[in-house]
């Protein structure tokens, strides 16, 4: 294919080297004539493992070459990748300054030379930029997006040091197609590259690559935080951390990583607190461990809200104990939940078949009649009661007899704490509300 790649940096100038060793006709396009002539000349115009004798011998090939003009660039090439910085504003925002300039290059000249043009956004940006920003301008130009051009979102997981590398063996391919044809068009550059690849809506592809950041960063963030309360506390942190990341079942794996209510229970927020404790007296600062539960009752304060804005007074809650199959209430954030609903003067009915008054004994026992004495006129003993009397249903449970028996479309609206197997499908319902998805 004949591409071209506008942005020489360390994206750019890698994703042009590597498609053109791919066999494919790249140009490369950056308002530096510096980085043009090294470029031109056979020679990186950035230091990154084995990029150097890659352009070399593209070069030496004729498969790629590189230019400041991106009129000439579109008039040569069918499929454009934009490798613009996006940095940060001093406020923490995005910088789209320079994506809106050369989207207006390319939808002018576009415009000029006729014929489609596939538009592919390889920079990263918040979801919604493309759709809302970058289409329009293009679309002032050239026509209709998916119609009379192609437009995709193809975010890069290139790591400097090993980029060349990471794309010749990427972790995974996103594509965020406006319509397959796009798609298509994106799909066909990396054939053959192992990894899997999503083929995904717009704005879901912009929000990948912030996912993977985010996490990344917290991951070394909580890495470090750790290793500062080991040493404080005269442990070892590598063997800490040598056996937390032996564990493949709960730790590095997709445990807890699923868009859902707060956590609770017995064990998370005592030891959270009891770490987090320990650092303080060791004058360890840990703002991301002592952010943990701060962040876990902000969540808990979300559903609340959804429940205030319906402006509905009667309210339902299937699930109590803190997670499905045992009747253990302590520090349950759906006790937590019930307690602000009830305590804000909502009428409220529960139902949760694992727990029964008569049956809970020792600190479980105390902890509810502590935090919610009133359960016992709060309790139903079925699904149906809690439906005839709701007007609005919290669902914090997978139970059969729940899921099965909540109603679509016509009845009480139905805020989802836990993700529905039948999510997917009632997002389209007017009574239906997701908590995070």
């Amino acid at each position: 294919m004949r591409v071209s790649v506008l942005g020489l940096g360390y994206v750019g100038c890698v994703s042009a080297a590597c498609l053109a060793s791919l066999g494919h006709e790249v140009i490369g396009v950056d308002v530096n004539q510096v980085k043009v002539d090294l470029v031109n000349d056979g020679e990186a115009p950035v230091v990154e493992e084995r990029i150097g004798e890659l352009i070399a011998e593209v070069v030496r090939t004729g498969a790629l070459r590189a230019t400041a003009d991106v009129r000439e660039a579109i008039m040569g090439s069918e499929v454009s990748l934009i490798c613009v910085g996006t940095p940060s504003e001093p406020n923490g925002s995005l910088c789209t300054t320079y994506l809106e300039r050369v989207t207006e290059q390319i939808g002018a000249a576009v415009a000029e030379r006729g014929g489609r043009q596939t538009v592919v956004f390889r920079s990263t940006m918040l979801p919604g930029t493309c759709l809302n920003l970058l289409v329009p301008i293009l679309e002032k130009y050239v026509g209709t997006a998916g119609v009379d051009f192609g437009v995709a979102v193809n975010p890069e997981f290139l790591r400097e040091g090993t980029s060349v590398r990471d794309f010749f063996d990427p972790p995974k391919t996103v594509i965020g197609e406006l319509d397959a044809a796009s798609g298509d068009v994106v799909a066909a550059l990396y054939e053959g590259l192992p990894g899997e690849v999503f083929r995904v809506p717009v704005p879901t592809a912009e929000a990948i690559k912030y996912a993977d950041n985010a996490f990344h960063g917290l991951k070394i963030g909580f890495a470090n935080e750790l290793g500062a309360v080991c040493q404080a506390l005269g442990v070892d942190s590598h063997q800490v951390i040598d056996v937390f990341l032996a564990d493949r079942k709960l730790n590095i794996s997709p445990a807890y990583l699923r868009p859902g209510f707060a956590f609770g229970g017995s064990c998370l927020p005592k030891d959270l607190r009891s770490l987090v404790h320990a650092a303080r007296r060791a004058d360890v600062s840990v703002p991301i461990l002592a952010h943990v539960l701060p962040s876990n009752s902000e969540h808990l304060q979300r559903a609340v809200e959804l429940v205030e804005r319906t402006g509905k007074r009667r309210v339902g809650l299937f699930g109590l104990s803190f997670k499905p199959g045992t009747d253990d209430l302590r520090e349950s954030p759906l006790v937590e939940l019930a307690e602000r609903l009830f305590g804000k003067g909502y009428d409220l009915r529960i139902y949760d078949p694992n727990v029964n008054l008569s049956r809970l004994l020792g600190a479980n026992r105390e902890y509810i009649e502590t935090r919610l004495p009133h359960l016992a006129q709060l309790l139903a003993n079925s699904v149906d009661k809690v439906l005839d009397h709701a007007e609005v249903c919290l669902v914090g449970t997978r139970d059969p007899a729940v899921v099965s028996a909540l109603p679509h479309g016509d009845g009480p609206v139905i805020v989802d704490l836990i993700h529905l197997p039948d999510a997917d499908a009632r997002r389209t319902e007017p009574g239906y509300v997701g908590l995070a998805w």
